[in-house]
């Protein structure tokens, strides 16, 4: 068996980590023993394993990491009456948008109509009698100068005016009262949004202050809700703030991404102690309704850039007990193991921080019959022989016609 080395590129990466991985690979070696028959058939033939390389170049990815997200109106109102009696009728359309001050509800108003007129028949009372009780404190002042009257007769005098004077400010009050009332018996949008389900039926009655019409949405903007662990937060630089967030952007669940940026609008001083998180909230402008309340996303914050680093295909990297490996091809045409740090996701690759250098060639395809130190033959990606082992299913493998 040829010996394993490991390539001088591999800057970063322990020695003892090395010897680790060469016994694990010896492992695989036995492991992938069915494949060697058909490695040695074909070096029989004159012929080395051929594989498809990629060249490998340093490249600039963005710091992101994705999380769970939920969506929810910036303002979410119950629609409640101020005032209690039979609804007569509904004056909105269920589902759609409706303007702040947009009436939606008509409460029967005979009531609070009947309540004015007594409210302003009172104040006309208390105006009259107001002026009885002036011109009788004025009438006995004209007097009093005289001595035709007592003192007390024209003190009695001046506190009747001003009892009269307070019962008219009540008066006065009263018929304010009465007429907000009578205007509260049309419900009205306190907000721009969309109108939920109504809750009741016409001609049922309703009382005020707890009776729950309706509830209403605000759609644009609207906000996302996520979190990220403390392993997250590390990959991110730390914790979020508003400061060091450049980016937020939602993955629809269809995969695409949604065309409008949001942009960090909360973030919690502290980690929840429960969940281990730290909750965070973005806003978006959300025009065209795309997003609605309680849909879930996935929200991606970008908070920098990361350079000199490399974009591996998943299919390249092989897991192992010690970590991750990819294949590269040296000098020689020989397939060498060599360990990677990964940072995540990047499309469809892996980010590769460490284990790599410029130039090198990482094989892509057939991993799985690799053995280290083993000859290949490397072609890149747009020159892929015809017939290269495996990109043909074998005859046994072919459907075979069905017999009439």
């Amino acid at each position: 068996m040829a010996a394993i080395n490991f390539d001088r590129g591999n800057k970063g990466i322990g020695s003892k980590f090395q010897a680790s991985l060469l016994l694990a690979l010896m492992a695989g070696v036995a492991v992938s023993a069915c494949s060697k028959g058909d490695q040695s058939a074909a070096q029989h033939q004159g012929g080395a394993m051929p594989v498809t390389v990629m060249e490998m170049q340093p490249t600039t990815v963005p710091i992101t990491a994705e999380a769970v997200a939920q969506t929810e109106g910036a303002k979410e109102v119950e629609v409640r009456p101020r005032v209690g009696g039979i609804l007569l009728k509904r004056l909105y359309q269920e589902g759609e948008s409706v303007k702040a001050g947009q009436p939606m509800f008509l409460i029967d108003p005979v009531p609070y109509q009947i309540a004015l007129q007594q409210a302003r028949a009172e104040l006309a009372q208390q105006k009259a009698k107001i002026e009885q009780t002036r011109r009788e404190e004025a009438r006995l002042q004209n007097l009093l100068s005289t001595q035709s009257v007592s003192q007390r007769e024209y003190d009695n005098a001046v506190s009747d005016n001003a009892v009269a004077n307070a019962n008219l400010m009540a008066a006065e009050a009263a018929v304010r009262q009465a007429e907000l009332n009578l205007s509260y018996t049309t419900v009205t949008a306190p907000v721009s949004g969309v109108s939920g389900r109504f809750q009741f039926s016409e001609g049922a009655l309703v009382e005020a202050n707890s009776s729950l019409l309706t509830t209403l949405v605000q759609l644009s903007p609207i906000w996302v809700r996520f979190s990220f662990s403390d392993n997250e937060l590390a990959q991110l630089g730390g914790r979020l703030t508003e400061k060091n967030v450049k980016q937020v952007s939602v993955v629809l669940p269809d995969g695409s991404e949604y065309q409008q940026k949001g942009k960090l609008n909360f973030a919690a001083s502290q980690i929840d102690p429960t969940l281990g998180t730290q909750q965070l909230r973005a806003t978006f402008d959300n025009e065209d309704q795309r997003l609605l309340p309680g849909q879930f996303v996935r929200a991606r914050v970008t908070t920098g850039q990361r350079d000199g680093v490399f974009i591996v295909p998943q299919v390249a990297v092989v897991n192992v007990q010690q970590g991750k490996i990819v294949f590269v091809i040296n000098e020689k045409n020989e397939a060498t193991p060599r360990p990677i740090v990964t940072g995540g996701w990047q499309g469809q690759g892996w980010i590769v921080l460490k284990g790599l250098n410029a130039g090198d060639k990482v094989a892509i395809d057939n991993i799985i019959k690799l053995r280290p130190g083993a000859p290949v033959s490397p072609h890149p990606q747009e020159a892929a022989p015809a017939g290269a082992p495996g990109d043909t299913p074998a005859p046994e493998a072919q459907q075979k016609p069905k017999q009439s």
